[in-house]
């Protein structure tokens, strides 16, 4: 028989199995397994087999049919599983007890708001059971008291929480918050304020999600949430494509799906590092960590009504990201206003993508470190670094930028990093209604009121070398600033030579073979 290089959900079920009984086991060890396994032509990309043990629980849920196919069959309408899978994990973080009635007769109410009408499903037990088991939801049980033995679930005080972090090292203590940005304000306080009002219309809002460790040793990958799966400054591209943990939904809010996704992604990041760590959380409608398997995280919720002043991300980390942001945007306004440009603070999301991605990585280790220090949680010294001036100097440089712009009634820095709008979507509850809106048109591609095609044509290779030959001309060598400048642009200068040295050398092959 030809080896085959394609797999069959009952062998994708077998690698999570194997990965369970061998939890050390590194991902290029476990695709080697399944290629002499299952006799594959290739050996699966590491890629694959992440994707795999992410699904572990929908391949769990499938019927000997579903198992001996290659293809997973697709739920026959994702619209309602995803709205009332998110609505059962809201009432799991309200801790309101879920009988399997109760939730039959809410998936009938969802069909009826989403106007499925002949297509919607009968809602027996069966089907009842299969959505328990692809979201990982086990039997309810009513909350008593004392009724959640789960750590996660128990509000606990601050000595308690001291005690339990000092049995893991600082870099093996995370935490984990989100923040909305409206990434392209303007900096007048009454066209922000009509911008702010109209955000749920003009999609100018994204959410981000970090995470980091308390010696700033380890920043997880940024999460981005935005309103579109393909928005139009993406070009077709997903966000995979283009280098982002990217997902969408109508209002670009975090949901508990997200959540459950991103924090499985985290544990077998873990698994594969054999490492364990604990996950500091606050308690947002979102964050719901109950039936989940997890073996390498352990998540820690605080006590309501405490996050500000222990959270770490709220202690000053999403501010330091908020402010490199802010500076991208107003070192592009100035230069839109100097080319007289219409509208200087309009941004497409992709290049507010970018920023954001590079503003995250340009967070130090000494400013998260010094962050975490800051809460009272840990009775060890972090670091004793200070870096409170770095952040002051950024703040000095936007007000700097804030006083070139014309502007009639300028925002303060204060309000720029820290409009109330931004924070309150990201944790508060979704209706049922959010719940119908969130669940629809994800799949579309969107014309966004704050998308910005590219205006400029793209430059060729000598315009390019050009303008960064008028560049260097301009440098003065006396000035430590202009030398680093000047490294930076001969080094630009040097791939961009490279990139067009090959390009030759292949169109003179090809010119020689036709």
């Amino acid at each position: 028989m030809k080896p085959s290089s394609s797999l069959s959900n009952d062998q994708k079920l077998k690698i999570c199995h194997h990965k369970a009984a061998n939890p050390s086991i590194k991902q290029s060890a476990l695709a080697n397994w399944a290629m002499q396994e299952f006799k594959l032509s290739k050996v699966p990309t590491q890629g694959t087999i992440s994707n795999i043990l992410a699904k572990r629980q929908q391949y769990e849920s499938m019927d000997s049919t579903e198992l001996t196919s290659k293809r997973q069959r697709a739920v026959k309408h994702p619209e309602l599983d995803n709205v009332l899978a998110n609505w059962v994990l809201q009432c799991q973080a309200r801790r309101v007890a879920l009988l399997g009635d109760l939730i039959k007769e809410k998936a009938r109410q969802f069909a009826r708001q989403l106007e499925l009408g002949k297509r919607t499903p009968e809602f027996s037990n069966g089907w009842l059971a299969k959505f328990n088991i692809r979201h990982g939801f086990k039997a309810q049980k009513s909350y008593g008291e004392s009724g959640s033995a789960d750590l996660d679930a128990i509000d606990i005080n601050m000595p308690t929480i001291k005690k339990k972090l000092q049995s893991y090292s600082l870099q093996d203590i995370y935490n984990m918050d989100e923040t909305g940005l409206f990434y392209h304000i303007a900096l007048d306080r009454t066209i922000a304020r009509r911008q702010i009002e109209g955000s749920k219309k003009d999609k100018t809002r994204l959410t981000f999600v970090f995470a980091a460790n308390a010696d700033g040793s380890h920043k997880m990958e940024l999460l981005i949430i935005g309103h579109a799966q393909r928005p139009c400054a993406f070009n077709r591209k997903s966000g995979e494509q283009l280098s982002f943990y990217y997902r969408s939904n109508a209002k670009a809010w975090m949901t508990g799906l997200i959540f459950r996704e991103w924090l499985q992604k985290m544990d077998q990041q873990m698994q594969d590092a054999n490492r364990k760590v604990l996950l500091l959380l606050d308690n947002a409608p979102s964050h719901v960590v109950r039936d989940l398997p997890f073996t390498n995280v352990q998540v820690f919720l605080f006590p309501a009504n405490t996050t500000s002043k222990i959270q770490q991300m709220d202690a000053g980390i999403i501010a330091a990201f908020k402010r490199r942001y802010r500076r991208f945007q107003l070192q592009d306004a100035i230069d839109r206003d100097e080319q007289q440009k219409a509208d200087i603070y309009k941004v497409d999301q992709l290049i507010a993508m970018k920023w954001a991605k590079v503003a995250w990585n340009d967070i130090s280790s000494k400013t998260i470190a010094n962050c975490f220090k800051h809460t009272g949680l840990f009775e060890r010294e972090t670091q004793k670094n200070e870096v409170g001036s770095e952040e002051q100097d950024i703040e000095n440089e936007l007000k700097d930028a804030i006083n070139q712009l014309p502007i009639s009634r300028p925002m303060s820095v204060h309000e720029l990093i820290n409009p109330e709008e931004e924070q309150q979507v990201a944790h508060e509850e979704i209706s049922d209604e959010d719940l119908i809106k969130l669940s629809s048109s994800q799949d579309q591609e969107e014309e966004e009121d704050g998308e910005v095609m590219d205006e400029n044509p793209p430059m060729s290779t000598k315009e390019k070398l050009n303008v960064l030959y008028s560049c260097i001309s301009f440098l003065d060598l006396s000035n430590p600033n202009h030398v680093i400048a000047h490294k930076v642009l001969r080094n630009i200068q040097f791939e961009i030579r490279t990139i067009e040295k090959k390009q030759t050398t292949l169109d003179r092959y090809f010119c020689k073979e036709y």
